[in-house]
């Protein structure tokens, strides 16, 4: 798929046609990174989760919005482009192209990038500030409080533990100037009572305790959400000495890039895809997307997002990951070293999603030369060895049924049902064992039909042919149901299979439940091992 920068246009799976508009749709995002550096693992791990549930719902046919980008303004980015001596536009310009790079490299299928330096995004912003105002739920006062400077946050006396900052444990600074405050509070009520009305609206759902006894059930303070302190930033519309503040200017971007609020008719992108089905965002940012997004959103007269998403931390060690702190694992040299499928694969295979895991290079070792080279590099290439061998490629069309069979049809089928139903409920690491048991039963199958005695009988040859056929059957449903972890896989797989990639009876996923699709187009050749061990 083209990978599109998107201002005002139309995304490349947005379709003008009649049965375009009757697709049912999907729209998910993942938090907007902010550029003061380089990506790590972490970043990579929510992109490549949204990524994989845009590509599975492709598969299913899916009209798919898939949004990511970049939160580019602030005061840290201001200040990272004042010791890099350029102005913040250039600093920022050339994280991003990292990041762009980062994404084409571990294959991110995103539809729409949104940068919060792109114009239509930051008239967006204007107008939807003012909109607030007019309505009288933002207001000018004076902030006095303490700010950490790394997290862009603000936090009262009581928020901080042990004089510093919550979230990353770094100092804060005692900050007071004037500001326009959002009235956050005037929203706590409806709040909870959307805990209470839609239970599915925070995944996991501990996430949602922690939002109500940590900060609604206290009380909600007012927000501030424009800063006059430095001037990297969307200009108060109607006030030039204030910037707005992330928690507008950020927040929002989920709707300005369906074009809102100047595009939001009914034929609109806005009208297609809002609100969002699932919003992909790391647990420390839990608190801005279910209580300040939503209160928002409330303040806007619009609907809530279906469910955001806060995953855990890959941590180092004991400790999150940071730029800021230098602990981070670099996922360009990571693909350089050990391939795009193979890092995408162990991110999602190795920590069930929500928890926190630890990354762990002799982990991903393990599961490298385990899972790919051992289970799937070895069934693929002793498959294709023993067709090519035994049959010079080309099995007979006769068939021959016998024991073990209906079991390893019966596998194939039940995988590529809870496949279905886990990835809906995102357990991702479930789905990738559940298809794995797919992988390890078509191993077993070997082992018990042991098809190298079968070649030294004539008389066994329709019934070797089955027993190849029916490998090379659960390989190619195999292909299918790891297309949205691991896109370059499948298609090295269909190669040696010689599938036709355009052929919808053998590569789409309805195919996956009928047991028996497989039609070569060509004589098969044994294979070189798609994972080599390390």
């Amino acid at each position: 798929m083209t990978q599109s920068e998107l201002k005002n246009g139309v995304s490349p799976t947005t379709a003008d046609s009649q049965s375009e508009q009757d697709r049912p749709t999907f729209y998910i995002t993942t938090p907007i990174y902010y550029p003061s550096d380089k990506l790590h693992i972490g970043h990579s791990y929510t992109t490549v989760a949204a990524d994989a549930m845009a590509r599975y719902k492709r598969l299913r046919g899916y009209d798919v919005m898939f949004l990511t980008g970049t939160d580019e303004h602030g005061q840290k980015i201001q200040s990272k482009a004042q010791e890099a001596g350029v102005a913040p536009q250039v600093f920022v310009d050339r994280i991003v192209a990292t990041i762009k790079d980062l994404w084409e490299l571990m294959d991110i299928s995103y539809d729409r990038f949104i940068r919060t330096t792109d114009d239509y995004h930051e008239a967006a912003v204007q107008a939807i500030f003012q909109k607030l105002y007019d309505k009288g739920d933002i207001y000018l006062g004076e902030y006095e409080g303490w700010y950490c400077t790394p997290c862009e946050s603000f936090w009262t006396e009581s928020q901080l533990e042990d004089g510093v900052c919550p979230d990353c444990g770094r100092e804060v600074e005692k900050s007071k100037e004037s500001s326009y405050f959002f009235r956050l509070s005037k929203y706590q009520d409806r709040i909870i009572q959307l805990y209470k009305d839609s239970p599915e609206f925070i995944q996991p759902k501990t996430r949602a305790n922690e939002m109500l006894n940590n900060f609604l059930l206290p009380g909600l303070e007012d927000l501030a959400v424009s800063r006059s302190s430095f001037d990297w930033g969307v200009r108060v519309p109607f006030d030039q000495d204030h910037v707005i503040y992330v928690w507008i200017d950020a927040l929002v971007n989920y709707i300005t890039a369906l074009g809102f609020p100047g595009d939001s008719g009914p034929d609109s992108d806005f009208a297609r895809y809002w609100p969002a089905d699932v919003q992909l965002i790391g647990k420390e940012i839990v608190r801005f997307h279910t209580i300040i997004w939503p209160a928002i959103l409330m303040a806007l007269d619009l609907p809530m997002p279906k469910q955001v998403f806060g995953h855990g931390w890959l941590l180092i060690g004991d400790g999150k990951m940071s730029k800021s702190v230098g602990n981070v694992v670099d996922p360009v040299k990571l693909c350089e070293r050990y391939g795009v499928d193979a890092i995408r694969y162990f991110l999602l295979r190795e920590v069930p999603f929500g928890s926190d895991g630890n990354f762990d290079n002799k982990a991903l070792v393990t599961r490298i030369n385990s899972d790919l080279a051992n289970d799937l590099g070895n069934l693929l290439s002793r498959t294709t060895a023993m067709i090519s061998k035994y049959f010079d490629g080309v099995l007979p069309e006769d068939k021959e049924a016998g024991d073990h069979d209906d079991e390893l049809a019966e596998q194939a089928r039940v995988s590529a049902a809870n496949v279905a139903k886990l990835m809906d409920q995102m357990e991702f690491s479930q789905v990738l064992a559940e298809i794995w048991k797919l992988i390890g039963r078509s191993n077993k199958y070997i082992d018990e039909t042991t098809p190298w005695l079968l070649a030294k009988d004539e008389s066994q040859k329709v019934r070797l042919g089955t027993v190849l056929y029916n490998l090379a059957e659960c390989l190619r449903i195999v292909a299918i149901l790891i297309e949205p972890f691991m896109p370059n896989t499948p298609k090295a797989i269909r190669e040696a299979l010689c599938i036709p990639a355009d052929d919808s009876s053998q590569v789409d996923w309805d195919s996956t439940g009928k047991f028996g699709s497989w039609q070569p187009t060509a004589a098969v050749q044994a294979v070189k091992p798609l994972f080599p061990r390390i």
